[in-house]
């Protein structure tokens, strides 16, 4: 099988500093896939590098075999690629229907949409509300309120919703659970997998390590700039992830 989204040689180098050091990595269509590394490893470099947010120094990136180049995380998400960051970017104030479709907001049919730029609220109210009760978020119960009102699981849960709603290709999670208590995390997690049912393939970066193997079907360990190895959750330890990661065990036979 072909994989989805692929990089190859990725170099990044900030001043004397190499972030990236030649890294390969690999996505498979429909899979969750979690990145795991010590600070400093690099991985935030290659998750920026693959979503536009930094350019490479060298190497190439390829999402469905054709060679792509990001300028900015926008170009990225007209091509599928969507990030949900730690910060999770949402304007508080605003309405979840708002957060939702921000940057990419309807508009009315005719003439007050393309000359007045006027908005259509409904259209926007109702995908929102429709896109949140099909991945088990409507315990909110006023698409209208404002994200600031919400939990922090809720607040999540939008961001998932929203990529999931326009990332047709791909999905960027970035510590998705960090800031979270357990029960919230429990429903981000359910969430993970209903947006992989869907077909939607995930990267997840987390330092997580028992949601890391719940949910991951391989796990991409980054140490020093580059892919140490991939390993399958089910033939290894969380000790022997952290123990990789860290370089308290060396890469397993067959791997790179």
């Amino acid at each position: 099988m072909e994989p989805i989204l692929y990089a190859r040689n990725l170099v990044k180098r900030y001043g004397r500093v190499t972030a990236l050091d030649n890294c390969d990595f690999d996505l498979m269509p429909g899979e969750i896939l979690a990145v795991i590394g010590d600070n400093g490893a690099g991985k935030s470099t290659l998750i920026k590098a693959i979503s536009g947010a930094v350019q490479p120094d060298g190497g190439e990136i390829f999402l469905e075999g054709k060679k792509i180049g990001f300028a900015s995380p926008i170009e990225a998400r007209k091509e599928g690629i969507e990030t949900v960051y730690q910060t999770l970017a949402m304007s508080p104030a605003l309405s979840i229907a708002d957060n939702m479709f921000m940057g990419r907001e309807l508009l009315k049919k005719g003439f007050r949409g393309k000359f007045l730029r006027q908005l259509d609220r409904p259209a926007m109210e109702k995908a929102a509300r429709e896109k949140l009760t099909e991945l088990g978020l409507m315990t909110i119960q006023n698409i209208n309120q404002a994200v600031e009102t919400l939990s922090g699981g809720q607040r999540q849960g939008v961001a998932v919703a929203r990529a999931a709603a326009f990332g047709s290709k791909v999905i960027i999670l970035d510590e998705p659970t960090a800031a979270l208590g357990v029960k919230e995390s429990r429903k981000v997690l359910e969430m993970i997998q209903d947006v992989k049912s869907r077909g939607i393939p995930i990267i997840l970066i987390s330092h997580n390590m028992p949601h890391v193997f719940e949910v991951a079907d391989r796990i991409h360990v980054h140490r020093l700039g580059k892919r140490l190895c991939v390993i399958d959750p089910k033939d290894y330890t969380m000790s022997d992830a952290v123990a990789f990661m860290t370089g308290a065990k060396d890469a397993p036979e067959g791997s790179e």
